[in-house]
C-alpha cells in the first residue's frame, strides 16, 4: 500500500513539474527537448500496452502513429478544428486497429511481427506514391506557431496513456491479460478468453498510437505524409521500452529521457554511427539485462551494501 502511495505521489508531482515548465521561461530548445520526451515516451508506452504486457509483438505500430498523422494533418489544414481533427486521426487508426488486429492476432510468434511489419510498409509505400508532397503549414498558421499549446498536448497524452499502462497492472483485465502473455493455453484452461484479451490491448494500443502521430502532425511545421509511416516510430518506442524495461509502468518514460539524451549526446560528429550504437545498446540490453534500467534499480535496491531498501 505504501508503495502504490509513493508511486502515485511522485507521478503527481512529476506531472505537475513539467506543467509549470512553460510558465518559467525556460529556453524554448529545453521545452522542444521535453516536448519530444513526452511524445516518444507515449508512443513507446502505447507499444508497451501490447507488446510488453500482452506479450505480443507488433512491429506495425507506425502504421497507426502514421494514419493518426496524416489524418489529423490533413483535416486540421482543411480547416477543421484541431479537437475533430484528432479525434478523426485517432478514430483511423483505431478502425486500422481492428481491421489488422482480428486476423493479425490469430497468428503467434515472429509470423504476428512479420505480418504486421508488412501492413505498415504497404501503408508507407501507398502513401509514399500517393502522397510525395511536402506537408508545410500556411504562412498564417507559421506566423502562431508556438509549441506551448503543442507541450501541453504532449504532457496530457504521456499522463493518460501511462494511466492506462498502471490500470493494467491493478485491473482483473490486466491480470488476465498476463496470463495470456505467460502461457496462453493455461489462460484459456482457467477461463480466460486469450484472443478478447488480446485483440482489446491491440486496439488500445493503435488508439495510443493514433493520438500520438497526431500530437506530431499538430507539432511538426512540415515533414512528408509517408514519414509518420517510417519503420522508426515501431523500432524507436521498441527500443525505448526494452531500454526502460518492457513490461513496466515506468520503463518507457525513463527509456525515453535516456534515448532522446543519448541521441542528443551523440548528434555531433556521430551521426552516421547513431543507430549502430542503438542497435550494439538493444543488443546488450536484451541479453545482459531483459528487465532494462527497471531491473537495475531494482537490483540495486535490493543488494544489503547499497543503504536502500526496496519500496
Amino acid at each position: 500500500m505504501a508503495r502504490r502511495v509513493t508511486h502515485r505521489v511522485l507521478f503527481a508531482s512529476v506531472i505537475a513539474i513539467l506543467s509549470l515548465l512553460p510558465l518559467l521561461n525556460v529556453n524554448r530548445a529545453i521545452l522542444n527537448w521535453v516536448f519530444l520526451v513526452l511524445l516518444y515516451a507515449a508512443v513507446a508506452q502505447s507499444w508497451n500496452l501490447l507488446g510488453g504486457f500482452g506479450g505480443q509483438v507488433n512491429l506495425g505500430h507506425a502504421a497507426f502513429f502514421g494514419l493518426g498523422a496524416l489524418v489529423t494533418r490533413m483535416l486540421w489544414l482543411g480547416g477543421v478544428p484541431l479537437a475533430v481533427a484528432l479525434l478523426g486521426g485517432t478514430a483511423a487508426a483505431t478502425t486500422m486497429g481492428v481491421l489488422v488486429g482480428v486476423p493479425a492476432l490469430r497468428l503467434r510468434g515472429p509470423y504476428l511481427a512479420i505480418g504486421t511489419l508488412a501492413v505498415a510498409e504497404i501503408l508507407r509505400i501507398t502513401v509514399d506514391n500517393a502522397l510525395p508532397e511536402l506537408s508545410s503549414l500556411p504562412a498564417v498558421s507559421l506566423a502562431t506557431y508556438t509549441i506551448i499549446p503543442r507541450y501541453y498536448l504532449a504532457l496530457l497524452l504521456t499522463a493518460i496513456v501511462t494511466m492506462a499502462a498502471w490500470w493494467l497492472t491493478r485491473s482483473r483485465f490486466g491480470y488476465g491479460l498476463a496470463a495470456v502473455r505467460e502461457d496462453e493455453g493455461v489462460a484459456e484452461a482457467i477461463g480466460v478468453n486469450a484472443f478478447r484479451h488480446k485483440l482489446a490491448t491491440f486496439i488500445l494500443s493503435s488508439f495510443f498510437a493514433g493520438i500520438g502521430g497526431g500530437v506530431f502532425a499538430y507539432y511538426h511545421v512540415s515533414f512528408y505524409p509517408s514519414f509518420g509511416f517510417n519503420p522508426l516510430w515501431t523500432f524507436d518506442p521498441v527500443l525505448i521500452t526494452y531500454l526502460g524495461g518492457v513490461g513496466t509502468v515506468w520503463g518507457p518514460l525513463i527509456g525515453a529521457v535516456f534515448f532522446l539524451a543519448l541521441r542528443e549526446a551523440l548528434a555531433p560528429g556521430w551521426e552516421r554511427c547513431i543507430w549502430l550504437v542503438f542497435g550494439v545498446l538493444f543488443i546488450a540490453v536484451v541479453l545482459a539485462l531483459p528487465g532494462g534500467m527497471m531491473e537495475a534499480a531494482r537490483n540495486l535496491l535490493r543488494r544489503p551494501d547499497s543503504g536502500l531498501t526496496s519500496p
